[in-house]
C-alpha cells in the first residue's frame, strides 16, 4: 500500500490561505480583470445606494417641497398688494390720509380677515372628506380669480366686497397644515411646519418689494394695477402646481354623516383642554400682533418721525429674523424643551417686547426690540398648530386647525380695532394691551405642557 504524499517539512503550510494541490504551496498571482470587475460593482453598488437614497428622500420631502413651493407663490402675491393697498382705496374714493389710519384701508383689512374667519374652519373640514387637494385647487385658482376682479374694480365698496370673497378664497392655511401632517412623522411634524412658516415669511419679504417696484414700473394713475394682475399670476402659477405635483394625502371617505359646523367644533375642541388653551392662547397672541400691526406706524410717527419707508425698512429684517428662528433654530429647541415650553418662552419674549418698547425713547433701539419680539412670535404660530396636530385624530386635524386659523381671524378683526381706540388716548396704551393679552398666554402655554404630561 502506498504512502500518501507529504509535504515537505521545510514548506511554509500556509501562504495567504493558497496551498497547491500537489502539496507544495503556490505563490498568489494578480488578476487585474478581476479586480477591475470587482472595482466596478463596488463603484456600480454605491452608485445604487446613492440613487436609492436620493429616490427616498424626494419620496419622503417632494410633496412637502412642492407644498412649500405653493405657499411661498401665494404669499408672494399676497405681500405685493399689502402696501399698495392704501393707495388703491385712495384711487377709488376713500380719504386721503390723516393722522390716524383711513377707516376704509382698515376696513378692506377687516372684510378680508373676516372671509379668512368663515372659510377656514369649513376648508378644513371639507379637506378632512374630500381631501386636500380639491381644496387648495379651488381657492388657489380663486384667488387668482378675485384679485383680477381687485385690479378691474371702480367702487370702494366694491372692492371691500371683493376683499371678503379673497379672504374666502385665501382660507386654506389650515388645509395647508392638515397636508404638511398628513405626510409628516410625528416627530417630523414641528420642523416641517417651521418650514410652512418660513415659507409665508419670506413670502412677505419678497412680495411688498416687489409689489413697490412694479408700481413704480407702472407709472399710471392706477399704479396697483400690474400688482394686482402679477399676483394674480403668481396664484395662478400655484394652482397649476397644485394640479399637477400635488399628490393627495388623504383618502377619499364617501359618508353620509354630517359635518360639524364650526360652532359644533369649537365645542369639541373646547372639550380638550390641551386644545381649550391653546385655542385661547391663539386668540390672546393674535389679538395683540394685530393691534400692534396696525398702529406701530403711528407710534414711531408720533414719537421718532418715521416715514413710511423707515417703516417699510423694518419689515425685512423681521421676516429674515422669523425665517431663521423656524428652520434653524425651531427644531432643536423643540427637542431639547418640547413644544409647550418653547411656546411659553415665546410668548414671553414677545410680550416683554410690548413692555420694553413703551418704554423706550430711543431711536435706534426700536429695531432691535422689534426683533426680540420677532423671535419669539416666530416660534409662537408653529408651536399652536403642532401641539393641535399631536392632540387631534388624524381625519379631525383639518377642522380642528380650521377653528385655530379662525380663531386667529377673529383676533385680526378685534385686535386692530381695539387697539385704534387705545391709541386715541395714549400711543402707548395698544403696547400695555399686547402685554397684558400675551403674559397670561405664556402661562396657558405652560398649562398645555403639564396636561401632555398627564395624557402620556
Amino acid at each position: 500500500m502506498s504512502e500518501l504524499p507529504s509535504v515537505p517539512a521545510s514548506a511554509d503550510p500556509v501562504d495567504d490561505g493558497l496551498v497547491a494541490v500537489t502539496g507544495t504551496v503556490s505563490q498568489p498571482q494578480p488578476l487585474p480583470e478581476i479586480e477591475n470587475e470587482d472595482a466596478r460593482n463596488e463603484r456600480t453598488f454605491f452608485r445604487a445606494r446613492l440613487l436609492r437614497k436620493v429616490r427616498h428622500f424626494i419620496g419622503d420631502n417632494g410633496p412637502l417641497a412642492v407644498m412649500l413651493t405653493v405657499v411661498f407663490m401665494n404669499l408672494v402675491g399676497f405681500g405685493i398688494i399689502v402696501p399698495l393697498m392704501p393707495f388703491f382705496a385712495q384711487s377709488l374714493g376713500a380719504a386721503p390720509f390723516a393722522a390716524t389710519a383711513p377707516w376704509m384701508v382698515t376696513l378692506m383689512f377687516a372684510t378680508y380677515s373676516l372671509g379668512q374667519f368663515f372659510a377656514e374652519p369649513f376648508c378644513g373640514r371639507l379637506s378632512d372628506r374630500i381631501g386636500r387637494k380639491p381644496i387648495l385647487l379651488i381657492t388657489t385658482a380663486l384667488s387668482m380669480v378675485f384679485y383680477i376682479c381687485l385690479a378691474l374694480t371702480q367702487n370702494i365698496w366694491l372692492a371691500i366686497l371683493v376683499r371678503f370673497f379673497s379672504g374666502m378664497a385665501s382660507g386654506n392655511i389650515s388645509t395647508i397644515q392638515g397636508y404638511v401632517s398628513d405626510v409628516s412623522k410625528p416627530e417630523q411634524r414641528t420642523a416641517r411646519l417651521g418650514l410652512v412658516g418660513a415659507a409665508f415669511s419670506l413670502g412677505f419679504i419678497i412680495g411688498p418689494f416687489i409689489g413697490g417696484i412694479l408700481a413704480k414700473a407702472h407709472g399710471t394713475a392706477r399704479p396697483f394695477e400690474l400688482p394686482l394682475f402679477v399676483a394674480a399670476g403668481m396664484s395662478g402659477l400655484a394652482a397649476l402646481g397644485v394640479l399637477f405635483f400635488v399628490k393627495e394625502s388623504r383618502q377619499r371617505k364617501v359618508t353620509s354623516q354630517v359635518q360639524p359646523n364650526l360652532y359644533k367644533t369649537a365645542v369639541e375642541g373646547f372639550r380638550t383642554p390641551a386644545i381649550r388653551n391653546v385655542i385661547l392662547t391663539s386668540l390672546g397672541y393674535m389679538a395683540a400682533f394685530a393691534g400692534l400691526e396696525a398702529t406701530f406706524a403711528m407710534w414711531t410717527s408720533l414719537r421718532f418721525h418715521w416715514d413710511a419707508q423707515k417703516v417699510g425698512n423694518i419689515f425685512p429684517i423681521i421676516g429674515v429674523t422669523a425665517a431663521l428662528m423656524q428652520t434653524v433654530i425651531m427644531r432643536p429647541l423643540v427637542q431639547r424643551w418640547g413644544e409647550a415650553k418653547v411656546l411659553a418662552a415665546g410668548l414671553f419674549f414677545f410680550g416683554l417686547s410690548f413692555i420694553v418698547q413703551s418704554f423706550n425713547g430711543i431711536e435706534w433701539l426700536i429695531t432691535p426690540i422689534v426683533v426680540m419680539g420677532t423671535m419669539g412670535q416666530a416660534v409662537i404660530f408653529v408651536s399652536i398648530c403642532a401641539i393641535i396636530s399631536h392632540a387631534t385624530p388624524p381625519d379631525r386635524q383639518g377642522a380642528m386647525l380650521g377653528l385655530n386659523m379662525s380663531t386667529g381671524a377673529m383676533a385680526r378683526i378685534t385686535g386692530p380695532v381695539a387697539g385704534g381706540l387705545l391709541f386715541g388716548l395714549s400711543p402707548e396704551a395698544p403696547l400695555w394691551m399686547g402685554a397684558l393679552l400675551t403674559m397670561p398666554a405664556a402661562l396657558l402655554a405652560l398649562r398645555v405642557g403639564r396636561l401632555q404630561k398627564r395624557s402620556v
